[in-house]
């Protein structure tokens, strides 16, 4: 039957675009599974840093700390609801706040010095406009505004049965950087910038693979151009090419109102560097394609990885494996923009200098030398040894 000949035809046609047959059929599996450890390894869970100012107060010639107290009893708030929160203690104003900028911590609440005498005066009646508490934080991040909130309602409650006053504190929250001030747009931007460096993977694999489907690569082989070489020169075109590109991202997202604040040239060099990453890893992809057919369906599965868990398109937050001199590693630090994007709101949201995104260029050099390596040995075992 005809019918039959054409299932035959069509299913061997099918093997043949081997690529396409994987893709379409292993993508949404693929994702559902990624999906899935994700979710498994970044169970919730915040971290408090509590100052404690307060200098006490003499009832009964006792000294009566209710800062202390208050700070025993949201201990045991805690281990009675089992919420995941951990409280920490710090003497140190200075270094706390270092402590949340770096994602150390989620917020920090401080004590007033006063905070005994306030409490103590609404036990005994006496007129207090409010006990006020101060929160610090970085108030575009959704860890944060959970923490607040559950200290808010484990402070209240304290006060509350101390006092039997109904919501008598202040919250006086301390916005770190410009995270105050900006909206949702502002809190796009960095993650965008970094999406415009990551499209160079179509561009910079195949940049490569042309000349590889072009027979041009022949010739570059017989002149004993090393793949190392080679490569080199094609990514510097690269890296120009990502610096226009998150350059002229910024300046669209600045006519619609993005408010540029840190120094822009610690946005070029971390666009530099993510540039160089991303051309690093597309040398893996050039070495497992050889048209630039496949390098746009091969392709679709690390831009896809990278543009939803590296944290470009959305916030993530993975739970760390375990730490090197206090950095987390975790499976989505394998990405590399994964280490740009948060360094790149350091500098555009807490107007942090070159000194506090040091970890997170370190990660990111050395991951983009773990790329190149592997890169450079799999292009010139594929595409540039001599016959």
């Amino acid at each position: 039957m005809k019918l039959t000949s054409v299932i035959k035809k069509s299913f061997k046609e099918q093997i043949r675009h081997f690529w396409i047959l994987v893709l379409t059929i292993s993508l949404a599996p693929f994702f559902v599974g990624f999906y899935y450890w994700v979710n498994e390894a970044s169970k919730p869970h915040y971290d408090l840093l509590i100052l404690n100012q307060d200098k006490g107060v003499e009832y009964l010639s006792e000294k009566v700390n209710y800062g202390q107290r208050l700070l025993e009893g949201a201990k045991n708030y805690i281990k009675s609801t089992e919420i995941p929160l951990t409280i920490k203690t710090t003497g140190n104003k200075a270094a706390a706040i270092k402590q949340v900028k770096n994602k150390k911590a989620d917020a920090l609440i401080i004590i007033p010095g006063d905070f005994s005498q306030q409490v103590h005066d609404w036990q005994k009646g006496k007129a207090v406009k409010s006990i006020d508490l101060e929160f610090i934080g970085d108030l575009t991040d959704i860890n944060y505004m959970v923490s607040a909130i559950w200290a808010n309602e484990i402070v209240n409650d304290y006060v509350f049965n101390t006092t039997q006053k109904v919501r008598p504190l202040k919250i006086i929250e301390t916005s770190l950087g410009i995270s105050g001030k900006i909206d949702d747009f502002d809190l796009y931007v960095p993650g965008l910038l970094i999406i415009a460096v990551i499209m160079l993977m179509f561009s910079a694999t195949i940049a490569i693979v042309t000349e590889v489907e072009n027979k041009t690569i022949t010739r570059l082989k017989l002149s004993k151009v090393s793949a190392f070489e080679f490569l080199s020169g094609v990514g510097i075109i690269q890296v120009l090419i990502g610096i226009i590109s998150v350059l002229l991202t910024l300046a669209v997202a600045v006519s619609l109102g993005f408010d540029f604040a840190g120094s822009f040239w610690l946005l070029i060099l971390l666009a530099v560097l993510t540039s160089i990453s991303i051309i690093a890893f597309s040398l893996i992809l050039a070495a497992l394609t050889k048209s630039a057919n496949e390098v746009l369906i091969v392709g679709n599965f690390p831009l896809l990885l990278f543009f939803f868990f590296s944290g470009a398109a959305f916030p993530m937050k993975a739970k760390a494996l375990f730490t090197i001199f206090g950095y987390p590693v975790t499976i989505q630090g394998l990405m590399s923009p994964s280490h740009s994007i948060p360094a790149l709101k350091k500098v555009m949201i807490m107007n942090m200098g070159l000194a506090d995104i040091i970890p997170e260029i370190i990660a990111l050099l050395v991951i983009t030398i773990i790329y190149f390596i592997i890169g450079v040995w799999a292009f010139q075992r594929r595409h540039m040894r001599v016959q």
